[in-house]
């Protein structure tokens, strides 16, 4: 049973968050660290239902340890970013009185980490109608391994004019570097920002691929009678167990190496003979034959919900290590 006094101190504040509700805990967040929410995301996770007369103790708790002080580390530092947030500098300047007060910084982020996010070939494309002093100026600011790879796609003698001038290149004035961050922020970032739809059709893949086949080619239809955009970028995410055997040799001989003998078995039961097939000739011949074995004994008294699970899982797997690289999925349209 879950008591304050069996709770670690990042599952309490976790309670007191989710006991503010999401508006008023969203504001506290931001002053988190990093290692501070990667604590209380673990700790909220082992957490379960509190009655109501332990929350209350866990509040008075925090409120006696934030009377005395307890636990306020880099407190400094909280107050700077909080009272910037909240007062302007003229109110700032009466109550600090003579002591001058440092405002934050205006103005956009960098852009840098967001440029190193991109394709190389995109950012290379830019920088190819660009002078060589701008596109050294440019690669200077990112990682070395970014900037080489944006290296690649350019021309050699364009290459070559940017590494002389990277070479002998002093300190670029801040007027000069805020015109071209202004210009790699409207020209790349924004064709970027309104261009790049992949986060949300692997949104909208990932729950399509929790459908059946035949749902999903109901609502794949749908969609693409709706006039649906990017319906391609989602349609290779998709992926079914019963898309298996248009997997490569190699692919297949990849997933199933990883997979024990008893899900494999368990996701066969009840399946085409050429599905099967598809999925055996990828296995070991010990495996195979343990697992003719098994399917041969017949699928009576398995629960079909084992069945759908055990195969959810593989076509899980198969999307992982697609994702990872390992192989391509086929196409949706190369299934039809």
């Amino acid at each position: 049973m879950t008591t304050p006094a069996t709770l670690t101190r990042a599952q309490k504040a976790a309670a007191i968050l989710v006991a503010m509700g999401k508006p008023s805990a969203s504001r506290l967040l931001k002053f988190f660290k990093q290692e501070e929410l990667k604590a209380l995301i673990e700790g909220a996770r082992l957490l379960r239902t509190i009655p109501q007369s332990d929350l209350e103790r866990i509040v008075a708790e925090f409120e006696a340890e934030f009377t005395e002080g307890a636990g306020l580390l880099d407190s400094a530092d909280r107050m700077d970013t909080i009272l910037n947030e909240s007062l302007s500098p003229e109110e700032m300047s009466a109550i600090m009185g003579d002591k001058k007060f440092e405002v934050a910084p205006e103005g956009p982020p960098p852009i840098w980490p967001e440029l190193e996010k991109l394709e190389p070939a995109r950012l290379g494309t830019f920088l190819a109608g660009e002078h060589p002093q701008t596109a050294a100026m440019v690669l200077s600011k990112l990682a070395p391994q970014t900037a080489a790879g944006v290296l690649l796609t350019l021309t050699k003698p364009m290459r070559g004019e940017i590494i002389k001038r990277m070479v002998t290149m002093a300190n670029v004035p801040d007027a000069a570097a805020r015109i071209v961050e202004n210009r790699l922020r409207t020209s790349v970032l924004a064709e970027t920002s309104t261009k790049d739809t992949s986060v949300g059709q692997a949104r909208v893949a990932s729950v399509l691929n929790e459908l059946d086949k035949p749902l999903l080619e109901e609502v794949m239809q749908d969609l693409e009678a709706a006039g649906t955009p990017d319906l391609d970028g989602v349609r290779a995410r998709l992926f079914a167990f019963d898309d298996l055997p248009l997997l490569t040799q190699k692919a297949r001989v990849l997933l199933f190496d990883g997979l024990s003998t008893e899900l494999v078995t368990l996701a066969l039961r009840g399946t085409s003979a050429a599905l099967a097939e598809a999925v055996l000739s990828a296995i070991g011949a010990r495996s195979r034959r343990m697992i003719e074995a098994e399917l041969g004994e017949g699928s009576e008294g398995i629960p079909a919900a084992d069945i759908t699970a055990a195969r959810k899982t593989i076509v899980t797997t198969t999307i992982r290590l697609s994702r990872e690289g390992a192989f391509e999925l086929p196409s949706t349209q190369d299934a039809a």
